[in-house]
């Protein structure tokens, strides 16, 4: 059987938003190459604990790895214009198919934005009729290529939009990217660090093209 893997992370370097990366040893002097990494929990491609958003919730390490790794749908929602809602009626094609135990990734290319100044305040974003929608029918996880699921100049959606989610347990995966790479089933894998009481870490996420 013929599989593809296709990359679904943003690069991390330093200097970009939350990262700093700074040599510890070098080979010419130590013998060994090492660096000290500085990562905010939330930079970059990353995952979203429901600690992020409710006090004494599931941290990192106690997230069900089972949501995180396997079968999930891409939803093609490229056409969103920017600041725009993604609502009920947007998945209403798939909703059939939308149900306990379901992994969705939410396609805006909004990954092309990530080095223009609009990437972090015109995205796309989930509305609060999706989100609660999204908890009522067992949705495991949900992935997007903002920033966020919901817009952070706007504290009271942005707060409203993670809480249901999280309370929900649904995994969020936050600043995917090449979702446009995908056709509508693909396998899926993205797992943190075992950051004991951690609100939310960097992952590696891919997609394998040809299993199921």
């Amino acid at each position: 059987m013929n599989q593809r893997i296709i990359d679904l992370s943003l690069p991390v370097y330093h200097g970009m938003r939350g990262v700093e990366i700074q040599p510890n040893t070098a080979y010419d002097q130590d013998g060994f190459n090492t660096t000290r990494l500085h990562l905010y929990s939330h930079a970059g491609t990353h995952m979203d604990a429901p600690l992020h958003f409710l006090n004494g919730a599931r941290t990192m390490d106690q997230l069900e790895l089972n949501k995180c790794v396997g079968p999930a749908r891409v939803i093609d929602l490229s056409s969103k214009d920017p600041n725009g809602l993604i609502t009920v009626a947007d998945l209403s094609a798939y909703a059939a198919k939308i149900g306990p135990g379901s992994r969705l990734l939410l396609r805006t290319d909004w990954d092309l934005h990530v080095d223009q100044p609009d990437y972090r305040t015109s995205f796309p974003r989930i509305s609060v009729e999706l989100a609660a929608w999204l908890a009522e029918r067992g949705v495991w996880l949900v992935g997007v290529e903002m920033p966020s699921v919901a817009a952070l100049g706007d504290y009271e959606e942005l707060r409203t939009v993670h809480q249901t989610l999280l309370r929900a347990e649904i995994v969020i995966v936050e600043c995917l990217a090449n979702l446009r790479e995908l056709p509508e089933e693909v396998f899926f894998i993205a797992t943190p660090l075992k950051i004991q009481g951690g609100d939310g870490c960097p992952v590696r996420a891919i997609a394998i093209e040809g299993i199921r």
